[in-house]
């Protein structure tokens, strides 16, 4: 788990095709993310993103190398932050690693805006909304 003056540093990716954004069900079942996880030694921000999007979601694609935005989140007291890339998705595949724990749902931007609970990418999704990525 990298980390920085006690913050854990994770990437993540908002997977798109056409018009929809792919959210995944948190590993508590309650509440909807998207792919993310810590990074490790070795792999860049992107390459973890990328990682996560097949791991959590069975998604593969062209990672944009510009990060979108970053955000901040606490949990179980410790803060994390977090860097932001769009993936846009050529394969979806029926089977992926944590498939058995993880349900995964296509929605429009603004529905995944509302979706998400950490303010940070509430506000990176509305900003895809009027940039028209995707």
């Amino acid at each position: 788990m990298a980390s920085l003056s006690g913050v854990v540093r994770q990437a993540a990716v908002i997977p798109f095709l056409n018009d929809k954004v792919c959210l995944v069900l948190a590993r508590s079942g309650k509440r909807w993310v998207i792919p993310k996880g810590c990074l490790e030694p070795g792999k860049s921000a992107g390459e973890i993103g990328l990682q996560e999007a097949w791991e959590e979601a069975g998604l593969s694609g062209i990672l944009n190398p510009e990060p979108a935005g970053s955000y901040t989140y606490e949990k179980d007291g410790r803060k994390y932050h977090v860097m932001v890339f769009y993936m846009n998705v050529t394969q979806v595949a029926e089977k992926w690693p944590e498939a058995s724990w993880r349900e995964r749902c296509w929605v429009s931007f603004p529905q995944a805006a509302k979706a998400v609970e950490e303010t940070g990418l509430q506000e990176i999704f509305r900003w895809m909304m009027t940039a028209r990525v995707g």
